[in-house]
């Protein structure tokens, strides 16, 4: 089997659960790199992120038989890994992250909604600079908070979707974002000069300042292997 295998996520985490022992593998890759994308960009470094991503795996795997098919398998895949990244920040207070591999645009055609590359070499500079401003601020965020807005802003994810990943009500993922936002901007103001960060996180595309900072689109250049359980 590859991740061309023709069965839909739900058939092959039922035939995981059914004793298909490459069902899960197939599914992993065929999710992995937005995983490790949300992992990264939740927990801020790659080495937390891989065990975050590495820990939410393991307990998929496990709990495939508790999926009850309220939800598509890919939120719940995404539920189970950003709940294992917020239990390694909240164990942790939420401790400093630090700076992202230089690697991580290698891949910005792969999931995740990816910035443009400048052309002009003054551009790119300019343009590195605010991505690392951007990744520390988003980086001293709340956990709840940071989740929220990686899913929504950077990932782009309906708030509704996004919701049922973080299992809580679609208000509550826009006062995370709403308060994101607004922390943002105001450790962001002096170096970037982010405006007014209030507004409506449904309906605002990516990079709107209606939706605070448009934030860089790192995409690493490939999740760690995770081993099975």
């Amino acid at each position: 089997m590859t991740p061309a295998d023709g069965r839909n996520d739900a058939e092959l985490l039922a035939a995981h659960v059914d004793g298909d022992r490459t069902a899960f593998g197939v599914l992993v890759a065929r999710h992995r790199d937005r995983l490790w994308a949300v992992a990264l960009r939740t927990t801020g470094n790659p080495d937390d992120a891989a065990d975050g991503l590495q820990e939410g795996l393991v307990a998929a795997y496990r709990r495939a038989g508790s999926f009850r098919g309220e939800a598509q398998v890919t939120t719940w895949l995404h539920r189970v890994v950003v709940n294992a990244c917020l239990d390694r920040l909240r164990a942790a207070r939420v401790r400093r992250a630090e700076p992202l591999p230089e690697d991580l645009d290698d891949r910005g055609d792969r999931g995740s909604l990816a910035a443009s590359t400048p052309v002009d070499p003054a551009d790119a500079a300019l343009a590195e600079e605010r991505r690392r401003l951007v990744l520390a601020a988003l980086a001293e965020l709340p956990p709840e908070q940071r989740a929220a807005l990686v899913l929504v802003d950077m990932e782009g994810y309906p708030v509704a979707e996004a919701a049922a990943m973080l299992d809580c009500a679609p208000g509550t993922v826009k006062s995370r974002c709403s308060r994101g936002r607004a922390r943002l901007a105001r450790v962001l103001h002096p170096q970037l000069g982010v405006l007014d960060p209030q507004g409506d996180a449904d309906h605002a595309p990516p990079g709107n300042p209606a939706r605070g900072p448009s934030v860089p689109s790192p995409e690493p250049r490939g999740p760690p292997g995770v081993t099975g359980a």
